[in-house]
């Protein structure tokens, strides 16, 4: 089946540059040029990847990203004109997988991409052979407890909210119980090799998860900082 991707853009020599590439590579193409009509177009199509313009007209990438995520789980790689680590951080906060700095190699992107699909591709086979025991899909940690097969964490008996990368982070870690893991290891296993958004980004999801799993963020003791190394997961 032909992956598809749609890119909201409104720059159109950009877009157009990216739908004829997008399109040689074989992928099924979709473009639109402001936000409102992305938000639309992304809810109508279903597609398998999004390319976002941070800078768009009325609704800006920011505000695109946060509404879909909410209500959608496909990868979307961030385009900016900005270089600032502030807005990266801030794009990832909503929810983007990766981000790209115009202006970009088309070849890099196009890796990018592959990449993405195929980290996707791998997760939903993984869900889809998942053993529909009971006592195989869930793994309990206290009151936490972490659902592969519903790709869900209650604390409590209560779901919590968790974007896709703080759910895989969480996994990560807690199959790594007891082991410290360094952040540059993280970013590969979680992120990818290819991703360049650096290790600030793994500090900033492991604040979210502690905020979200731990008594006293401010205290932790499941997620545990190992100085100078990474992270270790307790449980």
């Amino acid at each position: 089946m032909t992956d598809k991707v749609l890119v909201i853009e409104d720059e159109p020599a950009l877009q157009e540059t990216l739908a004829y590439n997008l399109t040689r590579q074989g992928y099924e193409v979709i473009t639109v040029g402001d936000g409102k009509e992305g938000i639309a177009a992304t809810r109508r199509e279903q597609p398998d990847l999004l390319i976002l313009d941070l800078m768009l007209p009325g609704v800006d990438g920011i505000e695109v990203c946060r509404v879909l995520r909410q209500e959608m789980n496909m990868p979307i790689l961030m385009l900016t004109a900005k270089a600032d680590e502030i807005d990266k951080i801030v794009g990832l906060e909503v929810g983007a997988d990766d981000y790209m700095t115009k202006p970009f190699s088309m070849r890099e992107l196009m890796a990018r991409v592959k990449a993405m699909l195929r980290r996707e591709r791998l997760i939903r086979e993984e869900l889809a052979a998942l053993d529909v025991s009971p006592s195989r899909q869930q793994v309990a940690f206290g009151n936490l407890v972490i659902d592969e097969a519903r790709h869900e964490v209650r604390r409590d008996n209560a779901p919590l909210a968790m974007k896709p990368k703080e759910y895989e982070l969480l996994l990560f870690l807690a199959r790594q119980r007891g082991i410290v893991v360094s952040r540059d290891l993280i970013l590969e296993r979680v992120w990818g090799w290819d991703f360049d958004g650096g290790s600030r980004t793994v500090d900033v999801h492991i604040r979210w998860l502690r905020e979200k799993i731990e008594d006293d963020p401010g205290n932790p003791v499941r997620i545990v900082t190992v100085r100078g190394i990474g992270y270790r997961f307790e449980g």
